[in-house]
């Protein structure tokens, strides 16, 4: 009697906790956001510009349906000399806990996709493909959130998206921190 009694004091002390991991925000109608869990109660929810990227939004999409960034870790985090930002998205990070090899950050899903020029402004929480230096159409499966305003982005990579929820969580992310569960939301 005493064991089912400590059982159930300890279910209901984790029910908290297992509903703070999951997002309780609710997409508009015809808005679609994706999830990024880095457990417990660390999401981050970003808004999906499907209107103004559409083939990098359908891409993302595609992965994310994949599980491809489940177990991906962040491999870029600049804060110094003042906040800029978080990358991740490269499958070789799953395989590795050294984010200073050199070839981490080079990977990709192996299928490119062309720069859409979204008008999208690099602001505090804006979402962005990577691309290789020089080369605005080499986008993959990386991304990065922005820290702070980058206005010197700017039309240099593909705006797709915007952090609606959990910017806190994007600020606390430290370099290695590894992504647990990507999901889409449809209103």
């Amino acid at each position: 009697m005493i064991r089912v009694l400590l059982t159930a004091i300890l279910a209901l002390a984790m029910l908290p906790a297992l509903a703070a991991s999951q997002s309780s925000y609710q997409p508009k109608s015809g808005e679609t956001v994706m999830i990024v869990s880095f457990g417990g109660a660390r999401n981050v929810v970003i808004q999906l510009n499907t209107a103004k990227a559409p083939k990098t939004t359908q891409k993302i999409i595609g992965l994310v349906n994949r599980n491809f960034y489940t177990g991906i870790r962040v491999h870029k985090a600049v804060r110094k000399p003042r906040p800029f930002l978080i990358t991740l998205g490269d499958p070789k990070t799953k395989t590795t806990t050294n984010m200073n090899d050199p070839q981490i950050g080079q990977g990709g899903s192996g299928q490119k996709i062309n720069f859409e020029n979204t008008g999208l402004k690099n602001v505090k929480g804006a979402v962005g493909l990577s691309t290789l230096p020089g080369d605005k159409n080499s986008g993959d499966s990386q991304f990065y959130i922005l820290l702070a305003d980058q206005g010197f982005l700017d039309g240099s990579y593909t705006v797709f998206g915007k952090v609606v929820e959990g910017m806190n969580v994007v600020e606390s992310i430290q370099l290695g921190d590894q992504v647990t569960s990507v999901t889409i939301k449809r209103g």
